[in-house]
């Protein structure tokens, strides 16, 4: 069955333009996003994917423009309210995996479950770490656990909460391209088991073709978007 909502937009961009000083990151950028599609988000280093990522999260405010997010204007929102927004509605995975090095993969899964007061925090983190096939590691810190092996816990923390938009900013970027492809299968898996929108930010064109929307972003414009 189709689902009635695949037409909704739940990332627009209407002018948004990101300045550092003189600096322009990003240059009055239009996009729509719609619920649920996987797009890829590619371009040279400095060309602004990193922060359209951050503007989207409600980590950067754009200098001017307007975005919106599942239907919430971000610049409406103090950063306490943009704290829990980000909270309920997104899951965030980075190249450097930034989990806590002082928390086994168990409790850096529970963090979210209990950020949000759930009282089954370390349950639900159990269950999502034997998801990503790690359910014999839950008591390893990230210090005796690989590269791979650490962004599948950080996978399984971004979509521990089923988030409705998942931002990934070069997740394979520090692994060998055999762990990074099983990563990358992992995180489409998990997208589509969770019917969660992506934004892939990849130098990896074949990954970027698997995506149904892709993006490329030159001096921080979109210079082309295709959708397959």
């Amino acid at each position: 069955m189709e689902n009635k909502n695949s037409d909704e937009i739940i990332v627009k961009f209407e002018e948004v333009t990101k300045q550092y000083g003189d600096l322009v990151v990003l240059d009055k950028l239009n996009l729509d996003i719609k619920k649920n599609e996987m797009v890829s988000i590619i371009g040279p280093s400095g060309s602004g994917k990193t922060t359209m990522l951050m503007v989207i999260a409600g980590l950067e405010r754009p200098t001017s423009g307007i975005v919106t997010v599942n239907n919430v204007d971000l610049d409406a929102l103090d950063e306490d309210k943009l704290a829990v927004f980000r909270r309920e509605t997104m899951g965030i995975v980075f190249q450097n995996f930034h989990l806590v090095p002082t928390m086994s993969a168990l409790e850096n899964v529970a963090i979210p479950f209990e950020l949000l007061g759930i009282t089954d925090a370390f349950e639900r983190a159990k269950s999502e770490l034997q998801a990503v096939g790690l359910g014999h590691r839950i008591e390893h810190y990230p210090g005796q656990l690989s590269g791979g092996e650490q962004q599948r816990v950080a996978l399984a923390r971004a979509f521990a909460t089923n988030p409705r938009i998942l931002l990934a900013d070069e997740p394979t970027g520090n692994l060998d391209k055999g762990t990074g492809d099983a990563v990358i299968e992992l995180l489409f898996s998990l997208t589509k088991k969770h019917n969660t929108t992506l934004l892939l930010i990849s130098h990896d064109s074949m990954i970027g073709e698997r995506c149904g929307h892709e993006i490329r972003i030159i001096d921080g414009q979109i210079y082309e978007e295709a959708k397959r």
